[in-house]
């Protein structure tokens, strides 16, 4: 008996990095996959997004697992095309029960030299992209009458303060009112809403050229090694960085039935990182 066994749940950003890593956990307790993400350039993200390849890879490793997933390439930024991949979805596996919108992207800059299109692609993907991505599903849910659970990926950032990351943290800290909202609105349903705060995740959002130089401003071409120095000191725990299989324990506990009271929270997998 799995923990989410003929459950179905929907997850942006699944092509790599955390979404796969809930993607695959879930299918390992029973789920089956609707996954989205999108192979549309960025311009002002300064490391590769995933690809087609990666959605792909994210299918293989789920249906190793025994489950069934449908992929997508879609944009949170498109409504529609959200909209479209959950519907199809839905109409194969004949419900909806979990919503994991954990897209999101990092380009760090400062706050008063960063441009408008920087500053406009993180609000695009990191906020209003999830509010599309629960428009989008959510309703499915709601018309299964059986109740459910939503997660945001929020961050660290939104409860802690670091330079160059403005447009982040408030992208992430917005997540946060959204959520309680949401979970406020949807409680007669018995639907739960939570956001997870994950400190450093060792991804491809993360382990890239730009977030060494915004953790060592100091050096003009840190290393992993420069980046993981200056990582730990976030951390109380004695960790650089959380793997992803390290949150997705977490997004697993609140989709759960082991959490059917934990609702409108904000869940920090941040290894002492706001202490």
């Amino acid at each position: 008996m799995g923990k989410l066994d003929g459950k179905v749940a929907f997850i942006t950003g699944a092509g790599r990095g955390q979404g796969r890593s809930h993607a695959i956990g879930f299918a390992r307790e029973g789920a089956d996959i609707i996954a989205i993400d999108t192979t549309a350039k960025v311009d002002s993200v300064p490391y590769p997004l995933a690809d087609a390849d990666d959605l792909a890879e994210t299918v293989r490793l789920v249906e190793a697992t025994g489950r069934r997933i449908i992929a997508r390439n879609a944009d949170v930024r498109d409504y529609a095309a959200q909209a479209a991949a959950v519907s199809e979805g839905v109409k194969l596996f004949e419900r909806l029960d979990i919503v994991v919108a954990n897209a999101g992207i990092s380009s760090p800059a400062p706050t008063l030299e960063m441009s408008e299109e920087v500053w406009q692609d993180m609000i695009d993907i990191n906020l209003t992209g999830v509010w599309k991505t629960l428009k989008a599903a959510v309703p499915h849910v709601i018309d299964g009458g059986r109740g459910g659970s939503v997660v945001i990926t929020s961050s660290l950032a939104a409860v802690r303060a670091n330079e160059n990351i403005a447009h982040y943290a408030a992208s992430k800290a917005g997540l946060v009112m959204l959520m309680k909202v949401l979970a406020k609105e949807l409680a007669p349903q018995n639907i739960r809403v939570n956001t997870v705060h994950p400190s450093t995740v060792a991804t491809p959002m993360v382990l890239n050229d730009a977030t060494y130089r915004l953790f060592r401003p100091d050096l003009e071409n840190p290393t992993r090694a420069d980046f993981d120095e200056a990582a730990r000191t976030l951390n109380s725990l004695p960790v650089v960085a959380a793997e992803p299989q390290d949150i997705t324990d977490t997004v697993l506990h609140l989709v759960s039935d082991a959490a059917r009271y934990v609702t409108g929270t904000t869940q920090m997998v941040d290894a002492g990182g706001t202490l």
